[in-house]
């Protein structure tokens, strides 16, 4: 797993681009400058590593545009220590920003194939913090709710129950919510036992939020 100069120079690049759409966090901003994304890409594929457009990666599955990921990221509003839960582990990528941001991960795949293979490219990586689930991202993870932050990495039709359920109060659920081809990104903080403040942060593109799982 190479990553030369130049790979550092173009994430730099990448870091300088999202500055200038209005990524402030600096935490997010050093957690992408760190990342070697173009690992994360097939090699035949890696000079699209970074730059700020979505990619394929198998599965009928894609690793977010970096902007999106950045302000995901940016909208949890994330505290060292930290318990998240992700749905949709995907590539592992955006798993991995939040793991070098100093919090614990939960993260869920439903496309069984996709999971074992992230599973073991992350641990590779030396990303021994996240802990890898294969399951149904609309039940969430009951065994270890509740979680301070939730981010969503598809676009749902509507915000399940059981993630709101297992949020801590006073904690954040990032999704993108919409059954067209663009969401609206949505900001969930739970300020009580049942009751709930949304924020909307406009229009995303992501791919669908399934229920189920899938051997593929």
């Amino acid at each position: 797993m190479i990553d030369s100069y130049r790979h550092k120079g173009l994430r730099q690049q990448l870091v300088k681009e999202l500055i200038g759409k209005g990524i402030k966090d600096p935490l997010v901003l050093g957690a992408i400058g760190r990342i070697p994304r173009h690992l994360f890409l097939d090699g035949a594929f890696a000079e699209w590593a970074y730059k700020d457009v979505a990619f394929p990666i198998g599965s009928d599955q894609t690793i977010s545009q970096p902007y999106t990921v950045a302000r995901q990221t940016e909208l949890l509003e994330l505290e060292p220590g930290q318990k998240i839960l992700e749905i949709g582990t995907g590539s592992g990528y955006q798993a991995c920003v939040l793991v070098e941001m100093g919090v614990k991960v939960y993260s869920i795949e439903r496309q069984e194939s996709l999971f074992k293979k992230t599973q073991k490219f992350v641990h590779d990586l030396g990303y021994k913090q996240i802990r890898t689930l294969y399951g149904d991202g609309y039940l969430g993870s009951e065994r270890f709710a509740p979680f301070d932050r939730i981010i969503v990495t598809a676009g749902a039709p509507m915000i399940p129950e059981a993630l709101k359920q297992q949020l801590k109060v006073g904690g954040h659920l990032v999704i993108p919510v919409g059954a067209g081809e663009s969401q609206r990104m949505l900001r969930l903080t739970r300020t009580g036992d049942q009751s709930f403040k949304e924020e909307d942060f406009g229009l995303f593109s992501f791919v669908p939020f399934l229920k189920g799982t899938a051997r593929i």
